[in-house]
């Protein structure tokens, strides 16, 4: 079984989902994640604000902070070698690296159902936003 590392950028908290204004990209991340573990998968997530050691410590990682800075980031490597640089992995590719079962795709919405069409916004007070004087996180 493979082993996946993923690299993320300086977040507010271990998962980035907190605050008011949550990234959707990082709750289903998250989510994914948690399905890879939980069927056997050995995954590791490791966030640059509070284990800037263990970018440093990784020798492929260093070079790619090095090369395109933490802009680059998330930088997802497989058994140390770089998969995805930039955005999240989803649950197929997670599955396919750790050697499981493809996902079952996604169930549809139930005949009848209104979304709700809802939109992502950008709150720069939240406690993710570059907002020194935040204390929420």
């Amino acid at each position: 079984m493979s082993t996946i590392e993923v690299f993320e950028p300086a977040l507010c908290c271990n998962t980035g989902v907190c605050g008011d204004d949550v990234d959707q990209a990082l709750v289903t991340f998250s989510a994914d994640m948690d399905w890879v573990r939980s069927r056997g998968g050995e995954i590791a997530r490791f966030n640059l604000a509070s284990e800037p050691l263990a970018f440093a410590q990784r020798e492929p990682v260093a070079a790619f902070l090095k090369l395109s800075g933490s802009e680059g980031l998330p930088l997802v490597l497989v058994d140390g070698v770089t998969a995805i640089t930039g955005r999240y992995p989803d649950r197929a590719q997670l599955a396919k690296w750790a050697g499981l079962d493809a996902p079952a795709p996604a169930a549809a919405a139930p005949t009848g159902t209104t979304m709700l069409g809802l939109t992502d916004t950008t709150d720069t007070g939240s406690c993710c936003a570059d907002d020194t004087t935040s204390t929420c996180c």
